[in-house]
C-alpha cells in the first residue's frame, strides 16, 4: 500500500511506494533517465504510467472483442430462431449416391 506523508505547510504529498529491482534492471532504468535528462525517480514514474495505461487499453479492446463476440453470436442465434422450418410430411424417400 501507498504511503502519503504530510509536507511543513501541512499538505499532503503524493503517496509513495518502494520497489526492489534486480541490478541490471536499475542500471537499465538509470542509463534511461539519464537519456532523457530526468530522475531515475521521475523515469520509474513515466514508464509505470505508460504500462498501466497499456495494459487498461489492452483491457479494454478484450471486453470490447468479447462484447462483439457476443453479440454476434445473439444476433446469429435471433435469425435463426426467426427462420421458419419446414417438416417434412410422409416418409422421406429414397436417396441415391453418386459413385466417382
Amino acid at each position: 500500500m501507498a504511503t502519503r506523508q504530510n509536507s511543513s505547510n501541512g499538505k499532503q504529498k503524493s503517496p509513495r511506494i518502494q520497489v526492489v529491482l534486480p541490478e541490471d534492471l536499475c542500471e537499465r532504468l538509470s542509463e534511461l533517465a539519464e537519456r532523457e535528462s530526468r530522475t531515475v525517480s521521475n523515469m520509474a514514474k513515466v514508464l509505470i504510467q505508460e504500462g498501466v495505461k497499456y495494459h487498461e487499453l489492452k483491457e479494454s479492446s478484450a471486453s470490447k472483442e468479447l462484447e462483439t463476440k457476443e453479440m454476434k453470436t445473439q444476433n446469429f442465434i435471433n435469425a435463426l430462431e426467426k427462420q421458419k422450418t419446414q417438416r417434412l410430411k410422409g416418409i422421406p424417400k429414397r436417396l441415391k449416391f453418386k459413385r466417382d
